[in-house]
């Protein structure tokens, strides 16, 4: 089994690295080796199986190297995100989109039609979104990199009709928690506070308490991605609206507050920013019963959105109490 991982030295695309080396296996096959694509790779371990080529996407000749020995299963991860896309739109479109678009045109190339995993996202449906929502809503994207996304979709379930390419993509939500460093996404919030309350740190938010958003945990994201590769004959369509958590901050909040203490509450101040709250804090309920069939979930709630996010072990469970027999 050769598996491909594009952007994967970023925050997502590491756990999934960690975790198809401690796998060994994908759709019943041993890993024979795992293709890192990046423009930096450092930090992974010394593993035989691993290939690590730094590199942009948009390097027709890098990816020709990257695939030269066939590939069975790609994880495509990497893009710019959301906020950077939208400030500079000629890095967004040369590489969430025509990077995006070659590595396919390669890969529909290929002697047998591989898997392709592509982290699509909540983005394409842009805002001023209705008060329920369900898998069936029309994407309308308010961002560059939300309508490249959308574009991608399209291309990818083309691609599955005409049998050249094996493909499937997951509509990811706010994904935490994401490290605490300037990574270009304006929904960096929903990860900061959780960083910030968990260190015990003061953090102002720039959303109110009442803001909703769909939320999901990487480790959760990771076992999707998984699920999406190993799924055999999905059907159609092949792009899934993924299960999320719907939770306002106050929740999430509270959730803290709950795992790390009481005094953790004081330090959340507010200061809602009107624009990014329109856009990253309306999200409605979303129903979405064709990726739960599918057998893909979210967290289960935010106790143990938290946990995941933050990578803490399970509380213990408490010892049930026997009966006497006396």
């Amino acid at each position: 089994m050769r598996v491909m991982v594009t952007g994967a030295g970023g925050f997502l695309g590491r756990q999934l690295v960690e975790r198809l080396l401690s796998r060994g296996s994908l759709r019943g096959r041993a890993l024979e080796a795992l293709v890192l694509l990046d423009t930096r790779l450092e930090g992974f371990p010394e593993d035989s199986r691993l290939r690590l080529l730094a590199g942009s996407i948009t390097e027709p000749a890098l990816l020709r190297r990257a695939l030269a020995d066939g590939m069975d299963v790609v994880f495509h991860l990497v893009s710019v995100p959301g906020g950077t896309a939208e400030q500079d739109y000629g890095l967004g479109y040369q590489v969430n989109l025509l990077g995006s678009l070659e590595l396919l045109d390669q890969l529909r190339r290929s002697a047998r039609p591989p898997v392709v995993v592509f982290a699509s996202s909540v983005a394409v449906y842009g805002g001023d979104l209705p008060a329920r929502m369900d898998e069936q809503q029309p994407p309308r994207p308010a961002l560059s990199y939300g309508s490249h996304k959308l574009m991608l979709e399209t291309l990818l379930e083309d691609l599955a009709r005409r049998g050249e390419v094996d493909g499937r993509a997951l509509r990811l939500p706010g994904i935490v928690a994401r490290p605490p460093a300037p990574n270009g996404l304006r929904s960096a919030f929903m990860s900061d506070l959780m960083h910030a309350l968990a260190a015990g740190e003061a953090y102002r938010c720039p959303v109110s308490p009442l803001a909703t958003a769909w939320w999901m945990s990487a480790r959760c994201c990771v076992d999707n991605l998984l699920l999406a590769a190993e799924l055999e004959n999905p059907g159609n369509p092949r792009t899934w609206q993924l299960p999320v958590l719907h939770l306002s901050v106050g929740q999430v909040v509270d959730a803290l507050v709950q795992t790390f203490g009481e005094d953790r509450r004081h330090l959340v101040s507010y200061q809602p920013d009107a624009a990014l709250e329109a856009l990253f804090g309306r999200f409605p309920p979303l129903r979405t019963p064709l990726a739960r069939t599918l057998g893909f979930r979210h967290d289960g709630n935010a106790l143990a959105l938290v946990r995941n996010a933050l990578d803490l072990a399970p509380r213990p469970r408490r010892p049930r109490a026997i009966p006497s027999l006396a």
